[in-house]
């Protein structure tokens, strides 16, 4: 019992991280663009070099082993462009600016609309939503089979889980001039890691294996590139000149870079 109490305890810990980067939208001001196209362009580097370099990698390990190389690398690819159709569609049925019938009275000098923002937002808390459940699997039973393992993966997720809730407070406060509707989709978007958690524990446990675990994370790492390439960098680009917005998107990198590096 004391084992499943941890484990479920660092699972909450781990999604609720995403708090403390939705608590930014609390510390900046409406007219700031600039650092609107920083902190988008940070969020797409975070989100490429993640799903890139550490869920696609980490879902072809576990599909090779169990499927061998040849099989279980074509499944990996088929499942991240699987899931980029997934995201593709779900942005296609969600309303763009022209035909929605949400309105706000703001508008940037460029005449880029919050709708456009408050969908970026919203995109991207489902994507994180998507991604942080299976995280909240993975976190729950690596906790049960071994503690000394489980810690440092879920401080791991924890600090991805800080830039990754900047990405949805900053676009949607943006949006909505509302602190308290940013930090609520930002925070929320993390509660799906430990859901996960109590998924895994009630219901999947005894069907959890390679072959599962890498089809999804090879999903969210499409879902997660295609967010980026799609919708974070056009409107950073938009909101800053033509290479602030590429600062963002190293420093985003850089970032990722550094905290995979710290637990190895």
């Amino acid at each position: 019992m004391n084992n499943i109490l941890f484990a479920f305890g660092l699972s909450l810990l781990a999604g609720l991280s995403t708090g403390i980067g939705s608590t930014l939208a609390f510390f900046t001001k409406k007219t700031n663009t600039k650092f609107l196209s920083l902190s988008l362009g940070f969020s797409a580097g975070v989100m490429i070099y993640v799903s890139l370099v550490e869920i696609f990698v980490n879902a072809k390990d576990s599909l090779t082993a169990e499927l061998g190389v040849r099989d279980g690398s074509w499944l990996t690819v088929i499942s991240f462009f699987c899931g980029i159709l997934l995201i593709y569609l779900i942005d296609t049925f969600i309303p763009s600016e022209e035909n929605s019938t949400v309105a706000y009275s703001v508008k940037f000098n460029n005449g880029y609309s919050d709708v456009k923002l408050l969908r970026i937002g919203l995109l991207t808390a489902l994507a994180i939503a998507i991604h942080n459940f299976p995280e909240g699997i993975a976190t729950f039973i690596s906790a049960i089979h071994s503690p000394s393992i489980a810690v440092p993966i879920a401080i791991a997720i924890a600090i991805h889980n800080i830039p990754e809730g900047i990405s949805v407070s900053v676009p949607i406060y943006y949006a909505t001039g509302d602190r308290k509707k940013a930090f609520f989709y930002s925070f929320f978007s993390g509660l799906s890691e430990p859901l996960g958690a109590i998924i895994g524990y009630l219901v999947l446990m005894p069907f959890i294996n390679n072959l599962t675990f890498g089809i999804i994370f090879a999903a969210v790492a499409g879902i997660m590139v295609f967010i980026s390439l799609n919708e974070l960098i056009p409107a950073a680009r938009d909101y800053g000149d033509e290479n602030l917005y590429i600062y963002g998107l190293v420093s985003g990198m850089a970032v990722m870079a550094v905290s995979l590096l710290l637990f190895l």
